[in-house]
């Protein structure tokens, strides 16, 4: 049930919650944790993070730099625009001057100052859930107990920020302000994690004093100022305090959820109504998770049925071959991604917010769809994000023929992606594998090992996926009852499907796009082989047949075009200055290819592989070589093609 609210006095304030013995599958299970259950049945639930382990891959290469870049973020340096905010100075540490002050969005004049220690918290957590490595826990501990000071110090009724309220009052007035509920909500989010991940009763009083202060603040409000408000970008607070909500049982929790329900953005696509066009494209997105959160909440209403259309029409009319969408921030018109080839597609903190979109949708369909979904833009989009080079981040996947990746800077930049991309990249195992009472679902072929403790499982898949469509899944311990194991047959699997057990080659009579279930009593020592083939074809732009990208199975190809004209080391001459990636002129050389001439169905006479170079192409008419996208760093590229 979606729930308007009422500006008179919350009845629900005086009613005493129910505590329950609960199960909620935001962000896994976390027994005990919960005060309200979630009255929806999934069709699938997702496993904690610490069931799963990475093994060797480009996955956990990518982490074990993000780890590298946290372990180099002091901690003082995170906490010290909360504790000028509170005018707080300690002697003992050198003082205010001696601190290395944040830049860019972290600055002392940037409105979204702390967002970044929010994402940060929520980093570590997931960090030390993906690795049980205590490192990420005692520095997150630091980060939680400085936050609880500055929050006393405050002594402002639990209000907690790097900035005055006045920028909140402000935005409760209709006045021009950048986006303070949005950068409170990654420090509520990153607070609840640092409780569910790392069991931090202080993280808990802390986030559950800043929404006492938030209820009280927004009493007053009249329906007239909340609409306007809301008009700003307020992220996924409202998932923040559904999730807080089923935490503590407390209704105020609730109303302050269903406060942030967006009329109108959220109303019409309950009509069925694409009006996506030139809205702020994640300002949009996370309003359908907190709509997820409460249905799965309350286990009935429109929620679910609004998601699921709002996840249609981006991934059908709005987005890329990629999974990324929008150009400068803005969803397009419906069905013109040829029109907007620019250097400002594909904001990185849109993918994130659609995957984590598609685990809602699959947990509660387990249509494979998601899955597929969730593959295309993990490997296209969220794996390139970071440069192997430094393990800096690019705030977008430039669409533009020749452009090339922007990457962050260390310690000056902290962009919204730069945020999203610290939790990217420590929570590469939360979608590979989900269970029901007796199956395991595999929807990622990434090499890593899952232990499903309450069933005395576990589960090794070996992989180099995508390099080949090859995966072997050994049982490393077994109860010895009927398991199924469901693995997804890729809707790209168009070649069909190889399936061995213990070497023994079974029939396979699904089609792509579902699953291979194979069903028995598992002995430690089984074995499961897969082999998907993978092919070349082309993905056309929905307005223009002409302009395609190629893809590999899942992986989408770009041409490498050099390094002419590209600034070094860095791409940036200011990275202090805020938007600078929209002034960033790319500086195309003449020249670049941007024609290729293909047989489109049949790519394979005039795109061959290159010997001894997986996933290496070479176009045979202009000689471009093709890679996958999430490879191509430093260097120009081209991803989308106009055929002759």
């Amino acid at each position: 049930m979606i729930r308007r609210v009422s500006f008179i006095c919350c009845l629900l304030s005086f009613v005493v919650p129910i505590i329950l013995k609960a199960q909620s599958h935001y962000p896994g299970q976390h027994k005990g944790k919960f005060a309200i259950e979630d009255q929806l049945k999934p069709a699938v639930y997702s496993f904690d993070l610490d069931a799963v382990r990475l093994l060797d891959s480009r996955f956990k290469q990518n982490m074990e730099r993000e780890q590298k870049w946290l372990a180099t973020i002091d901690t003082k340096r995170l906490l010290h625009s909360f504790r000028t905010n509170a005018g707080i100075y300690d002697e003992n540490e050198g003082g205010y001057f001696e601190i290395k002050k944040l830049a860019g969005w972290e600055s002392l004049d940037c409105e979204l100052r702390g967002h970044s220690t929010g994402h940060i918290l929520s980093a570590l957590a997931l960090m030390y859930a993906s690795t049980g490595d205590n490192q990420y826990k005692l520095k997150a501990d630091s980060l939680v107990s400085g936050l609880a000071e500055v929050q006393q110090v405050l002594n402002q009724n639990g209000y907690l920020s790097a900035f005055p309220q006045e920028l909140i009052n402000r935005n409760m007035q209709g006045k021009r302000v950048w986006a303070p509920w949005y950068t409170l909500h990654k420090i509520y989010s990153g607070l609840i994690d640092q409780y569910l991940y790392c069991n931090n009763r202080l993280a808990l009083e802390t986030v559950k004093k800043m929404a006492s202060w938030a209820y009280q603040k927004l009493q007053i409000v009249t329906p007239q100022q909340r609409s306007l408000m809301l008009r700003n970008e307020f992220g996924g607070i409202n998932e923040s305090f559904y999730n807080l909500y089923t935490i503590t049982g407390n209704p105020e929790d609730q109303w302050l959820a269903e406060f942030f329900y967006h009329n109108e953005m959220l109303d019409p696509l309950k009509e069925g109504k694409d009006i996506l066009e030139k809205k702020h494209a994640n300002t949009y997105i996370p309003k359908l998770i907190g709509l997820s959160r409460n249905y799965e909440i309350e286990g009935k209403g429109e929620g679910d049925k609004i998601a699921r259309f709002f996840w249609e029409t981006v991934n059908d009319h709005h987005s890329f071959a990629t999974g990324s969408n929008s150009d400068k921030e803005k969803f397009f018109k419906p069905d013109h991604q040829s029109a907007h080839l620019t250097g400002y597609t594909g904001e990185s903190c849109n993918v994130y917010n659609m995957l984590k979109l598609s685990r809602h949708l699959f947990s509660h369909t387990a249509d494979v769809k998601y899955a597929d979904y969730y593959e295309k833009a993990l490997y296209n989009h969220i794996l390139g994000q970071q440069d192997p080079e430094t393990g800096m981040i690019a705030y977008f996947l430039p669409m533009l023929p020749g452009a090339h990746k922007v990457y962050s800077t260390a310690d000056s930049s902290f962009w919204c992606c730069v945020g999203s991309g610290f939790e990217n990249q420590a929570k590469y195992g939360e979608a590979i594998y989900y269970h029901t009472e007796k199956e395991v679902y595999v929807n990622l072929f990434i090499a890593s090992e899952l232990d499903w403790k309450e069933k005395g499982f576990k589960l090794k898949q070996e992989t180099t996926f995508p390099e080949t469509g090859k995966m072997k899944f050994s049982i490393l311990q077994s109860p010895g009852l009927q398991m199924g194991l469901q693995i997804r047959y890729p809707s790209w699997a168009l070649n069909g499907a190889l399936l061995k057990v213990n070497g023994k080659v079974l029939p396979v009579k699904q089609k792509p796009g579902s699953y291979l279930l194979i069903s028995r009593k598992w002995k430690v020592g089984d074995n499961v082989e897969v082999d998907f083939p993978m092919s070349l074809r082309t993905v056309a732009t929905n307005d223009d047949p002409d302009v395609a990208a190629i893809v590999y199975g899942p992986i989408v190809l770009a041409g490498e075009m050099g390094t002419a004209g590209m600034k070094s080391p860095a791409p940036f001459s200011d990275p202090k200055l805020y938007n600078d990636y929209y002034t960033y002129d790319y500086k195309v050389p003449s020249g670049i290819v941007t024609s290729l001439t293909l047989k489109k169905d049949n790519l394979n006479i005039s795109v061959r592989p290159v010997a001894g170079k997986p996933l290496t192409f070479r176009t045979l008419k202009e000689g471009i070589l093709l890679r996958p996208l999430y490879d191509i760093h430093q260097q120009r590229y081209v991803v989308y093609w106009k055929l002759k």
